[in-house]
């Protein structure tokens, strides 16, 4: 499906069983240069619809554009809870989850509270530029305690990693760097017990 924000137009692929209400909704975006066929989402994607839930692969106006990089937050997160705002009518009382990688984990993280996500999925949370731990992003993870948040990051990852105090959970993938070519079975393994909780 096709929805229209202030930013242009997003797209959105919608993975689900034949059931009629769904035990959740898990919307899930890219990293800044990459799309939703990152195996790391496919993964999570295909695992969550097997759970029972509904998963919305969301293409952010930015990259239906053409443009590798998202641009100002406050745009990306404006455009972001507009497409929200359109699944949860489509979705309406469902439980609604959010995540990404990378630069979507970010915006996940940052639109939770106002698009009332009852939990992010952050993978690959880019904590810092490569290089300079000075420029944190940890003020963007949510603390411990207000939505839960699952943060699953490779151990060699150059972004840096979050730790415990930074998110409610956080799992490292050993070998992995900020994209991962291994490990997928692990990833799910992490995300199934996690969203157990949204699950009636």
């Amino acid at each position: 499906m096709r929805i229209e924000t202030t930013a242009g137009p997003a797209e959105v692929d919608i993975e689900r069983t034949g059931r009629s209400r769904p035990a959740f909704l898990l919307v899930l975006t890219h990293g800044s240069g990459g799309g939703v066929d990152a195996k790391d989402l496919l993964a999570v994607r295909d695992s969550a619809v097997a759970r029972g839930g509904a998963v919305a692969a969301v293409t952010q106006p930015y990259r239906v554009a053409g443009r590798r990089a998202p641009g100002k937050a406050e745009t990306q997160d404006a455009a972001w809870l507009e497409i929200i705002a359109a699944l949860r009518k489509k979705f309406r009382g469902v439980p609604l989850i959010q995540g990404g990688r990378s630069n979507g984990a970010r915006v996940a993280c940052r639109t939770a509270r106002d698009a009332g996500a009852r939990g992010v999925l952050a993978l690959s949370f880019p904590l810092h530029p490569p290089g300079k731990p000075e420029k944190s992003r940890r003020d963007e993870l949510l603390a411990p305690g207000d939505i839960p948040v699952l943060v699953i990051n490779g151990a060699r990852d150059p972004f840096g990693i979050p730790d415990a105090a930074d998110a409610a959970e956080v799992h490292v993938v050993a070998g992995q760097a900020h994209s991962y070519r291994a490990g997928f079975d692990e990833i799910v393994a992490t995300v199934e017990p996690w969203l157990e909780r949204w699950i009636r």
